[in-house]
C-alpha cells in the first residue's frame, strides 16, 4: 500500500510529492491531466520571497502586506510562516534548477506587483508557472514518484474517520479503480471553473478535489471569496499578468483616461475596471511604452497571447481587457498541520484554505503558498503514514457505490443538454455572482443551481463507449460544479457586508466585528455555521 497518495500534479502536488520522498515514504500523483498542463503553468507574474537585498522589503513587511490584503480574515500564525518560509523556498527551487530570471549580478531577479511598495516577486520572465512546474515535475521523475496519469478521482474512500485511499475513473479504459493508500494529499486545485467562459483557469478546473471533500466529511470555508484577475484578455478572458502593471503598464478607457492606481489591490483594481465596463467604457491596457526590447524581454508572453487571442501588437496597440474570475481563496478546512476533519486526509494549494490569503489573494502568493504548503503537507502526510500504519477497509461499499454508478450514467435519459446548463452557470454566476453582488442577483441564481440540482437525473450523455469518454468524465465535473455552486452561494448570500472580493452592493462597506465571526463553514450535511471550526 502507497504511504501517500496525492491528488493534483501541479505546483503543490508535486512539492508534497517531492517532500515525502525525502522523507522516506512511498509516494505517487494521480491527476486526471498530465501534470505539465497543471494551472501552476498559467501563473505568469512571480513567487513573493523578501530576499534582502531590496533595502524597503523584509519579512515583517511581508507579513504585513499579506494581512492587509486579507482584509482581516487571514491567520496571522500561518501568514507569518508562509512569509518566513519564502526565501527557503526560492533557494530550494532554485537548487533545483528552476530558470528563474537573474540581474546582472546574478542573483534572481525581482518585480514589484500590484498591492506592495517593494520588488518581491521572483520570477522567469512572464514564465514562472510553467518553469517551476517543469522543474518539480523532472525533479519528481528522478525521485522516483509513481504517476497515476489521467486517473479522474471519484471520491475519497473514509472509513470511522480516516481516509484509506480514493476511488477513481481510468479514463483510458473507463473503469472505476480503488487506489489504496496510508494517507492522502489533495493537491487538486480551485473552482474558479464555475464561472466557464469568464476565467482565466482551464477547462480542467472544475473543483472536483473540493466537491469530494464534502461528499467525505471536511470542512469547507470562506467559499464566497472569488478573485478576480483585473486584466484578462477581452475576447478569450486569458490572464495577462499583473507583471505587466507592476513593469509600468497604464490603465485607460475608451477616451484615453487614466482611473485607478494599476497597482492596488486585485479586488480594488477589478471591481474599477467593473465600474467602467458597467458605464459603458471599454477598458484597455497599455505598455506601448515601455517599448519592444523590455516587452520582448521581460514580457514575451503577454505579446504572443495579444497577437494570437486578440489581433493586436501591444508594442503598438492597446490591449482590450476585462476582469475575470481567477482564484478561489476558499477551500477545504484545514488546520496548521493541512490536515482536514478526516484522519489522514490533508489539502493544500488553491483546493485548501490555509487562512492565509483571506478575502483577497496578494499576487504572488499563490505560487509561495504552493511550495511551502505544499512540502509541509508531503511531510505530514509521510508522517502519518509512519505513524499510523497500513489498514484495509472492512468493505467496498464507497467502491461499489462509485462503480454503480458510472455505470448508470449511460443510461439517463439526456433529455436536458447539460453542456448548455454548465455555459449558462458561468454567464450567470459571472453577471450575479461576480465582482459585484446582491441579494437578489445571488438568490436568482441559487433557485437557478437548485433546479439543475433537480435536472440531472433528466440530463446524461451521447458517447456510451468506455475508453477515454469525455462525455462522461464532463458530466461528472459538471455534477461536482452544480454541487460547489450551491456553496459558494449560500456562502454569499449569507455574507450581508463588503468585504475583499465579496462586494455587496446591498451591503456596501466591511462589518468589522462580523458577528464576532471571521468565516462562514459549510458542513458535508449542508449546514452553514458561523464559527471557525478550530482545525489547529
Amino acid at each position: 500500500m502507497l504511504d501517500v497518495l496525492i491528488i493534483g500534479g501541479g505546483g503543490a502536488g508535486l512539492s508534497a510529492a517531492l517532500a515525502a520522498r525525502e522523507a522516506g515514504a512511498t509516494a505517487a500523483v494521480l491527476g486526471k491531466i498530465f501534470p505539465t498542463r497543471s494551472q501552476t503553468s498559467m501563473a505568469q507574474g512571480g513567487i513573493n520571497a523578501a530576499l534582502g537585498f531590496a533595502g524597503d522589503d523584509s519579512v515583517e513587511a511581508h507579513v504585513a502586506d499579506t494581512l492587509k490584503s486579507a482584509h482581516t480574515l487571514g491567520d496571522e500564525a500561518m501568514i507569518r510562516r508562509l512569509c518566513e518560509k519564502a526565501p527557503d523556498a526560492i533557494a530550494w527551487l532554485d537548487g533545483l534548477g528552476t530558470p528563474f530570471s537573474r540581474f546582472e549580478e546574478g542573483r534572481v531577479a525581482q518585480r514589484r506587483l500590484g498591492g506592495v511598495k517593494a520588488k518581491r516577486a521572483c520570477y522567469a520572465q512572464d514564465y514562472t508557472g510553467l518553469k517551476i512546474l517543469h522543474t518539480l515535475y523532472d525533479q519528481a521523475r528522478k525521485a522516483e514518484v509513481a504517476f497515476y496519469d489521467e486517473y479522474f478521482v471519484l471520491n475519497y474512500i473514509v472509513e470511522e474517520g480516516r481516509v484509506m485511499g480514493v476511488t477513481a475513473i481510468e479514463i483510458k479504459s473507463g473503469q472505476v479503480r480503488a487506489i489504496g493508500a496510508k494517507s492522502v494529499v489533495i493537491a487538486s486545485g480551485g473552482y474558479a471553473g464555475l464561472y466557464r467562459g469568464f476565467t482565466t483557469n482551464s477547462v480542467a478546473t472544475t473543483g472536483d478535489g473540493v466537491a469530494a471533500a464534502i461528499r467525505a466529511g471536511c470542512v469547507l470555508s470562506d467559499m464566497e471569496f472569488i478573485q478576480f484577475h483585473p486584466t484578462a484578455l477581452r475576447s478569450s478572458g486569458i490572464l495577462i499578468s499583473e507583471s505587466a502593471r507592476g513593469a509600468g503598464g497604464k490603465l485607460v478607457n475608451g477616451r484615453g483616461e487614466h482611473f485607478v492606481d494599476e497597482l492596488l489591490t486585485r479586488d480594488q483594481v477589478a471591481k474599477a475596471i467593473w465600474e467602467q465596463l458597467e458605464s459603458g467604457e471599454e477598458v484597455f491596457l497599455d505598455i506601448r511604452h515601455l517599448g519592444e526590447a523590455f516587452i520582448e524581454e521581460n514580457l514575451p508572453q503577454e505579446r504572443k497571447l495579444a497577437r494570437l487571442y486578440e489581433g493586436i501588437d501591444p508594442v503598438h496597440d492597446l490591449i482590450p481587457i476585462k476582469p475575470v474570475a481567477h482564484y478561489t481563496m476558499g477551500g477545504i478546512d484545514v488546520g496548521h498541520d493541512h490536515m482536514t476533519k478526516v484522519k489522514g486526509l490533508f489539502a493544500c494549494g488553491e483546493c485548501a484554505n490555509a487562512k492565509v490569503h483571506g478575502a483577497n489573494r496578494l499576487g504572488g502568493n499563490s505560487l509561495l503558498e504552493t511550495v511551502v504548503f505544499g512540502r509541509e503537507a508531503g511531510e505530514n502526510a509521510a508522517k502519518f503514514a509512519r505513524e499510523h500504519g497500513e489498514v484495509t477497509p472492512k468493505s467496498s461499499e464507497q467502491f461499489e457505490k462509485d462503480r454503480n454508478f458510472v455505470a448508470a450514467i449511460p443510461h439517463f435519459t439526456n433529455q436536458i443538454d447539460f453542456y448548455e446548463k454548465r455555459d449558462f452557470m458561468g454567464k450567470i454566476f459571472y453577471r450575479n455572482a461576480g465582482i459585484v453582488r446582491n441579494e437578489m442577483g445571488l438568490k436568482g441564481v441559487l433557485s437557478v443551481i437548485r433546479q439543475m440540482q433537480k435536472e440531472l437525473p433528466f440530463m446524461g450523455i451521447a458517447d456510451k463507449s468506455p475508453e477515454y469518454n469525455t462525455n462522461l468524465l464532463e458530466f461528472i465535473e459538471f455534477g461536482n460544479m452544480v454541487e460547489l455552486a450551491e456553496v459558494v452561494l449560500v456562502c454569499a448570500i449569507s455574507r450581508n457586508e463588503s468585504r475583499g472580493a465579496h462586494q455587496r452592493e446591498d451591503h456596501p462597506g466591511e462589518v468589522r466585528d462580523y458577528d464576532g465571526v471571521h468565516s462562514l463553514s459549510w458542513k458535508h450535511d449542508g449546514t452553514l455555521c458561523n464559527e471557525f471550526e478550530g482545525l489547529a
